[in-house]
């Protein structure tokens, strides 16, 4: 009952937000202005993002070590790792594709009604570090302390992954460091619980943030693009939903109900960072057990983004249409694999699509300014791409939970509410 209370009370902060920010719009039209009033507001957002990212990484660190320390045997670890990333790269290739195959039916850049930048305009975006080999170098961590202050999720994992290994290794001479490593996960989520209740706030601030600066007009002019991207979006979550029906059977809404409020958070606020510690809570009640939650989920949020794969193939074709470049489907395939390198890493933070998104623009001779096209618009793709990522981690999760054999609910079985004993 509290989590639903907690969802209705994000979707009223979501609702105010939009009309507050219409109304501050409406009453101070002067960008300047508007931007001062909006940075104001945001404050609250900035504030619970801050907040999130200060206890992401003890929170990776600690739920992790305990689980892999449980686990034992260190092939359980390679085991669990190697189904979750065949997962993710099956989930990759179908988001870039159905992005692709969108953006070409539809083709939303077609006889574009707004002035097109100059070829040779700057979008003042870093682009030179998405190599491959400094992906791969960039894993390992020079410090577990610079991770950490840094949130290099990926990196963490890295280190929790040995550090819980070397753990079960050592057996009875670790169990007093796994056992404070396990309360220490313990403050964290009472931690988690303290953030979470500012979450409506935050909501709040942001919704009436973006639209103070940008007003709902935006939403006319891009109107077609944005219909389009979401279009796309309801079709990756009816096929995600799909695949979950066809592991679970009728059970798969109760983890579509499960995980509406981080749905929500990461839609409201464009990270799906912000929905990491409540997603850890929510998929423990499906259930899915802790070492596998610890495990895969923090894997999924560099691996498994399933909103931004799909999105960066659709803005990418999107721009090329815009400026009416050809590309071939050779062409595009190649564009398809490269994504599929580039993207790996991507954090769950807003605007690290823009970045990946540039490095390709740059890799296949099209013009980078395009990307002004969709930065003033990129708030509200942000939301829906981040919201799906929440969907696509949670059903990975989910399924390799059951590929594991953990008692996850079987296909066709429905969920029994238990009653509390009063």
């Amino acid at each position: 009952m509290r989590s639903q209370r907690l969802t209705t009370v994000i979707l009223i902060g979501m609702l105010l937000g939009i009309a507050v920010g219409a109304a501050c719009h409406s009453f101070w039209p002067d960008p300047a202005t508007a931007s001062g009033i909006a940075g104001y507001i945001g404050l609250f957002t900035d504030i619970f993002l801050r907040l999130i990212k200060m206890i992401i990484a003890p929170l990776v660190f600690s739920t992790l070590v305990v689980g892999v320390a449980h686990m034992g045997d260190p092939k359980a670890v390679g085991r669990i790792g190697g189904k979750a990333m065949i997962w993710f790269i099956s989930a990759s290739l179908v988001s870039l594709l159905l992005g692709l195959v969108l953006v070409n039916l539809l083709r939303p850049g077609d006889n574009l009604n707004l002035p097109l930048p100059d070829v040779g305009a700057a979008t003042s975006l870093k682009v030179s570090s998405l190599s491959l080999k400094d992906f791969v170098t960039h894993l390992v961590p020079r410090s577990i302390f610079e991770s950490m202050a840094n949130n290099e999720i990926l990196q963490i994992v890295v280190f929790s992954l040995f550090f819980g290994v070397a753990c079960a290794a050592l057996g009875e001479r670790a169990r007093l460091v796994v056992h404070g490593v396990e309360e220490l996960s313990h403050i964290i989520l009472r931690i988690t619980g303290y953030v979470m209740a500012l979450a409506p706030i935050a909501v709040f601030a942001s919704m009436a943030s973006i639209i103070t600066t940008q007003g709902l007009g935006i939403l006319v002019t891009y109107g077609k693009f944005v219909a389009e991207f979401y279009l796309g979006l309801a079709l990756l979550w009816l096929l995600l939903i799909m695949v979950g029906f066809a592991f679970f059977g009728a059970h798969v809404f109760r983890l579509v109900e499960l995980v509406r409020e981080p749905f929500l958070l990461a839609f409201s606020t464009a990270s799906s960072e912000a929905a990491y510690p409540k997603m850890m809570q929510q998929m423990e009640k499906f259930p899915v057990s802790k070492k596998i939650i610890s495990f895969v989920l923090p894997m999924g949020y560099s691996f498994n983004l399933d909103g931004s794969m799909m999105y960066c193939t659709f803005a990418t074709l999107f721009i090329a249409q815009a400026y009416n470049i050809t590309m071939p489907i050779g062409q595009q395939i190649t564009m398809l694999l490269l994504l599929m390198l580039t993207s790996k890493g991507m954090a769950g933070v807003p605007r690290a699509s823009l970045v990946v998104i540039a490095a390709t623009l740059a890799s296949f001779n099209l013009p980078e300014a395009g990307l002004l096209l969709i930065i003033g618009i990129d708030q509200f793709l942000d939301m829906g791409r981040s919201a799906t990522n929440v969907i696509g981690n949670a059903l990975a999760t989910a399924v390799v939970a059951k590929w594991e054999g953990e008692e996850t609910p079987r296909r066709g079985v429905a969920h029994v509410p238990q009653v509390e004993a009063v």
